[in-house]
């Protein structure tokens, strides 16, 4: 590597970090008021009612809750899509929303029963309508009382007992100890709630349970996250928790908050003065408690294959105040939620920022490098008002920044080809002796500045980078159901769609998506250029023959592992592609006169 590479290299590593450190300072301390619409009750005289089960329904601008009597817990918890006449909403409708309105109808009504049908997104599973019924699992509702030595707790009919603006409150009694639970929307944020738990009697055994997210699929599967704040000293942090295969109890940990999310939405419950040590998590079978997706099409998404999981914080006697969010992992709403919760005497911040996730297999290493494109890319959005075309711009830029490596990494390869013939003769002439012939190979790149081993660095530095952006365009909810064309790519998160039909397919299921096959295409034609072999394959070299298979086989497996990933990601490598290939036309065409280097006779 010559010089001004390894100077390049240093530079670019030490302009990252101090950038890294500008970008993402220390959490933000600065309140910011944000105000919300008054809260309103079901425009319906009557609760719903299923039998003994009434249903009660108070919304705001940004969420729709369904109170159940059995337990005054959260059956439904509902969030209105984004439209022209309510911009700062965050959630977009996808195409589930559309196929369960068309299919299912009978559970794409809002509240579940009711005649509105679609325009909200159910952010926890809810009950399921069925011709015999509504079948309901008051034991999993959200923000219910669970009492781990009697289940039946759960169903305890509660009565409303006081109803104002913003404000309900329930009041029950189970196994001895009265319950009240007063819940009041939060005017100062949104998708934010507070719940008042009173407990008059023994509490002990006693959890308050999160509920269980509906399932969004990452990559074509899904992506529950369960995640635990705490603070040690000085320093907090936040840490994921294992999916329990069954249910786990931990009492070693008295964690700040708790999260439950499917990757782009959840609910996080925040203890805001403080409860006892400990946390519980439980898997939930999907059979028992079905996700939209089972109800759409039982047959391609059978419901065992998608558990849903359950967080529970530990209660006491007394008052057990919580501050609880239910909407999307948006970073401006988290941020904002961060600035507004933050207490500028003490220091305090929330940093519910912490409970955003990067999914992925390096997510540990990639996560700095994601957050920095992500803020370039909301830089570029802010241009284009299209994330699309933000991607294609975030892609160039990134192309910029590692051109004198890509470019490094294309003078290497040609100059590899060049040396071909040479090495070729090499290994004819020492193929019986393994020990000259690396002598004499190695002597013949080194006389040709050419450094094989060296040929890998470029790729192991741009890693980061290209594994960040993976992981960034399959975990930015901004990108969740937002359209680059219309009809075809609406939605970044999925994959592109260009027509359906009713059957499905192994593999590729019931739609045809174009774009992992133009990336295929587009890829094929790079590595022919990449690979510029002699018209007589007698002359080519064992390394010359590898090119050629994969020149044919890279782009197949490429098209393979791209065809159910994520449209904002094919875009991307699309992109990429489309832009090394220019960058290497321009190359060749820069050393177009230069004279090759000649094969010479060995030692």
């Amino acid at each position: 590597m010559d010089k001004r590479t390894i100077l390049y290299v240093i530079l670019l590593s030490v302009t990252f970090f101090f950038v890294q450190r500008w970008l993402f300072p220390e959490k933000p301390k600065v309140s910011k008021e944000v105000q919300v619409a008054s809260a309103k009750t079901s425009e319906k005289k009557e609760p719903l009612s299923h039998g003994e089960e009434k249903f009660f329904t108070i919304e705001n601008e940004y969420m729709q809750l369904v109170f159940s009597s059995l337990g005054g817990s959260l059956a439904e918890i509902n969030l209105p899509f984004k439209n022209k006449e309510h911009p700062s909403r965050a959630v977009q409708e996808i195409e589930i929303d559309r196929e369960l309105i068309s299919k299912n109808p009978e559970n794409a009504s809002f509240p579940l029963g009711s005649s509105s049908l679609g325009g909200f997104y159910p952010l926890i599973r809810r009950p399921v309508a069925t011709p015999q019924g509504i079948i309901s699992h008051p034991r999993y509702y959200s923000l219910q009382v669970i009492d781990e030595n009697s289940p039946a707790a759960a169903t305890h009919l509660f009565s409303l007992t006081r109803q104002e603006k913003n404000l309900l409150v329930f009041t029950g009694v189970s196994a001895g100890r009265k319950i009240t639970k007063t819940f009041a929307f939060s005017e100062k944020t949104p998708y934010f709630f507070d719940v008042t738990i009173t407990i008059e009697g023994n509490a002990k055994n006693l959890w308050l349970s999160s509920g269980v997210p509906e399932v969004e699929l990452t990559s074509g599967a899904p992506a529950p996250i369960l995640k635990y704040h705490f603070t040690k000293g000085q320093k907090s942090s936040v840490e994921k928790i294992d999916l329990p295969k069954d249910a786990i109890t931990v009492t070693s940990t008295k964690p700040d908050w708790v999260c439950n999310s499917n990757g782009f939405l959840g609910l996080i419950l925040d203890p805001i003065d403080g409860i006892a040590s400990g946390y519980r998590a439980a898997k939930i079978d999907g059979t028992l408690l079905p996700t939209r997706l089972t109800l759409l099409d039982p047959q391609h998404y059978s419901a065992e294959n998608y558990p849903g999981y359950q967080l529970f914080l530990p209660l006491k006697e007394g008052e057990n105040h919580f501050r609880i969010f239910a909407g999307p992992f948006q970073d401006q709403i988290l941020s904002e939620a961060d600035a507004n919760f933050s207490d500028l005497k003490t220091g305090y911040t929330p940093d519910y920022e912490g409970a955003q996730s990067y999914h992925g297999w390096f997510a540990f290493l990639s996560e700095p490098f994601a957050k920095f494109l992500f803020l370039l890319m909301k830089l570029f959005f802010k241009v284009t008002h299209s994330w699309g075309f933000s991607i294609i711009l975030l892609t160039i830029a990134l192309r910029v920044m590692l051109y004198p490596l890509n470019s490094w990494s294309i003078k290497s390869n040609a100059k590899m080809q060049e040396l071909a013939p040479k090495i070729k003769i090499i290994q004819a002439k020492f193929k019986k002796d393994p020990k000259r012939l690396q002598i004499e190979t190695m002597k013949a790149y080194r006389e040709g500045g050419v450094n094989p081993f060296m040929g890998c660095l470029p790729i192991l530095i741009q890693m980061p980078f290209l594994i960040g952006m993976f992981d960034l365009l399959k975990s930015t909810f901004e990108l969740r159901g937002a359209s680059f064309i219309p009809g075809w790519i609406d939605n970044l998160t999925a994959p592109d769609v260009l027509f359906s039909w009713s059957q499905h397919i192994f593999f590729i299921g019931n739609q045809f998506h174009l774009l992992p096959i133009l990336l295929g295409l587009i890829m094929f034609i790079q590595q022919r250029m990449s690979a510029k072999l002699p018209k007589n394959r007698n002359e080519w070299t064992d390394q010359q023959r590898q090119l050629y298979v994969m020149a044919w086989m890279l782009p197949l497996f490429f098209t393979f592992m791209f065809y159910q990933l994520p449209s904002g990601l094919n875009i991307y490598w699309f992109s990429s592609m489309v832009l090394g290939i220019v960058q290497q036309w321009w190359m060749t065409k820069k050393t177009k006169g230069t004279e090759p280097c000649k094969p010479g006779k060995p030692s």
